[in-house]
């Protein structure tokens, strides 16, 4: 009896014992795991560890990380506190065999490989009497001209144009791009095109008076293309961005360098995201090429736009060049970017 109930007992802890070293070995009684500071950067990817949680990245795995305009930590950003490389007429191109009021030389794989991630772009009919919603095309010149349509200079496929550029967004890691339209067309118009080109649901929605959201909250959304245009905001296109009342603008095309100025063209000048103009006319009232040189030179540049951000107290959105390949428009704009305040010490030449 004696022995039977010895045995018992030994059954029991040893019982006992196996279930405790069980539940040591799968950790039930092993300590919890700290949560992760919220503020650190477990990963060193450049985000912090709550941003990326709060976006369902993981923390712990640098390779689950997220690049904005070629850095991790640019995600953080407000789309208005990022400066981006801007060509003025974007299409309008010797590559895009436009042979008058060029201003520029290469067309839009060479200036998206240079690092320009925001086009002003001119949207005209292909002629007066050719005004269906396939007709749209980039043109640049003043339709209401008593001699000649724009288009009869030269014209671009706008089509073809923005649907490479959909092309070139689907390819790169993380980029943000910017679109300001001079438009002569009806709204409806735009639309097909922007749907055609497959662009329209890339499009941000922006509200007058409202936050710009960070980068990387526009590329994990999808919605990582910012339209603005010269016509006022319409609620029929809410992506269609009135460009006067969501930013604001230098003055631009002046005759002489030393009438460049740090003031407000178009625009109130309140709101965040701001363009700095930096081009010259020549005596024809056309892009200047000899002098683009000059004013795209990088000290020159970056001497302006910190000039202009102190004036303003905030960083340029924008900065918008003729004849983009001479100068350096794109380093400046890396300088900038490398610089959370006018004030801090000009990192060294990219």
């Amino acid at each position: 009896m004696f022995a039977t109930l010895t045995e018992q007992y030994m059954r029991q802890a040893l019982f006992a014992l196996l279930v405790a070293s069980s539940l040591i070995l799968s950790g039930c009684l092993s300590e919890p795991e700290k949560p992760l500071d919220p503020e650190a950067d477990e990963d060193q990817d450049g985000l912090p560890n709550g941003w990326e949680m709060e976006r369902g990245l993981d923390p712990k795995n640098e390779s689950d990380t997220l690049i904005c305009q070629g850095q991790s930590r640019f995600c953080l950003r407000a789309y208005d506190n990022h400066t981006f490389a801007e060509t003025h007429n974007s299409f309008s191109t010797v590559e895009d065999e436009v042979w008058m009021a060029v201003n520029h030389y290469t067309a839009l794989q060479s200036q998206w490989d240079g690092g320009i991630r925001a086009f002003m772009i001119d949207i005209h009919h292909l002629s007066k009497e050719d005004t269906a919603k396939e007709d749209v095309r980039f043109c640049h010149g003043d339709p209401d001209s008593t001699l000649f349509h724009p288009c009869i200079y030269s014209e671009v496929d706008a089509f073809a144009w923005l649907s490479q550029l959909g092309s070139l967004m689907n390819n790169s890691s993380g980029d943000v791009v910017t679109l300001l339209i001079e438009n002569y067309v009806p709204g409806e118009h735009v639309e097909y095109l922007f749907n055609v080109s497959g662009m329209l649901e890339r499009t941000w929605v922006h509200e007058v008076g409202e936050e710009w959201p960070a980068l990387g909250d526009m590329v994990l959304a999808g919605k990582n293309l910012v339209v603005f245009w010269d016509y006022s905001d319409d609620e029929r296109w809410p992506w269609l961005h009135h460009a006067w009342s969501h930013s604001w603008d230098t003055p631009y095309g002046e005759d002489d360098e030393s009438e460049m100025s740090c003031t407000v063209g178009r625009g109130s000048g309140e709101s965040e995201a701001w363009h700095l103009n930096n081009w010259l006319s020549s005596s024809f009232g056309f892009a200047d090429p000899v002098r683009a040189e000059s004013v795209n030179e990088y000290e020159k540049l970056l001497a302006r736009a910190i000039e202009c951000w102190e004036v303003f107290d905030d960083r340029p959105t924008f900065i918008a060049v003729d004849f983009w390949e001479d100068g350096e428009v794109v380093n400046v704009t890396r300088t900038l970017n490398e610089m959370d305040h006018w004030s801090d010490e000009v990192p060294p030449h990219p």
